[in-house]
């Protein structure tokens, strides 16, 4: 199976430079149907997209620049938002002036179009692949998946630790994996939490008696619950002044296998901005077909079978 990778993977490339740093090299790729890339400039008033190359105009007429356009089911803000940004396209046209200035005519959509049956329509349950993170929402992270073509994470998808908004764990413009759920009728369903490992993994990273730091996720009457990593929160005992989205120093009473518990104290909180620490993925593979993130000991079933 042929793999198309998020736009922006190939903007930099030496292979692509030299694609489209001459007339010459662009006709080439031209002929040999090369998928190349170049950072949008302009949405004009008519939603072309004029891209820019070093040796002609490149524009990207508005039926071409995405999957869905001619039918309606995409939005021409998904053209828009492509400002400034690298977009994938082929060239389907170089014409020439009586001035003596060149024009390029190119098609992301022909290139989305590739990407949808060489690559997505053959994805399965259970496969992972890279994605980049364009857009958040309360209910959860957009990604490119290949060649600008958009999926979801939901946002109970993202982490077994439960966050208030995806941008707690991400930001526009991260590179991440993400895992396939399920493919029908060209749509696209994803998961994350996955490869973020299980309790044990994530447990074993830390030790009883150790002092270490967290994010607190929830204050509630009986406790705090405070995240250690992406899939692993603790308890703590209540305690005032305590607010959700304040980073906390915490002491570790107790980890507890079979019942999947961590139990913590918390010595310190404050306030401030910290960067998204680089997530950590513990399933190299390209494919699996279950994950179990209970324990061997525990009576508590979570895990996901992929079909």
């Amino acid at each position: 199976m042929k793999t198309f990778k998020p736009e922006g993977s190939l903007i930099n490339t030496p292979d692509n430079q030299n694609s489209i740093k001459s007339i010459f090299a662009l006709q080439e790729a031209m002929l040999q149907g090369k998928i190349l890339e170049a950072r949008t400039t302009v949405c004009d008033f008519d939603h072309n997209l004029i891209v820019d190359l070093p040796c002609a105009k490149g524009i990207i007429p508005h039926i071409e620049g995405a999957l869905g356009i001619a039918e309606g089911t995409t939005k021409d803000i998904a053209l828009i938002t492509k400002v400034n940004k690298p977009v994938c396209f082929k060239v389907l046209e170089i014409s020439k002036s009586e001035s003596g200035i060149y024009t390029a005519v190119l098609s992301r959509r022909a290139v989305q179009e590739e990407c949808m049956r060489l690559f997505i329509e053959n994805l399965e349950p259970g496969d992972i692949i890279p994605a980049k993170v364009t857009h958040l929402e309360q209910f959860g992270a957009f990604v490119d998946i290949g060649c600008g073509i958009p999926s979801l994470i939901p946002i109970d998808a993202i982490s077994i630790s439960r966050i208030s908004h995806p941008s707690d764990r991400f930001i526009a413009g991260q590179d991440i994996k993400v895992i396939i759920k399920n493919v029908e009728n060209g749509k696209v369903w994803l998961s994350h939490k996955e490869l973020l490992g299980t309790w044990l993994e994530n447990a074993n990273q830390f030790t009883y008696g150790e002092t270490v730091s967290g994010i607190v996720r929830s204050v509630e009457d009986y406790g705090i619950f405070v995240e250690l990593s992406p899939n692993l929160a603790g308890l703590a005992e209540p305690r005032s002044g305590v607010e959700v989205g304040q980073y906390a120093s915490v002491y570790i009473k107790a980890l507890i296998p079979e019942k999947m518990k961590a139990k913590l104290i918390i010595v310190d909180v404050f306030s401030g901005v910290i960067p998204n620490q680089p997530l950590k993925y513990y399933i190299e593979d390209d494919h699996i077909s279950h994950w179990r993130y209970s324990t061997p000991e525990s009576s508590r079933i979570i895990e996901t079978v992929f079909l």
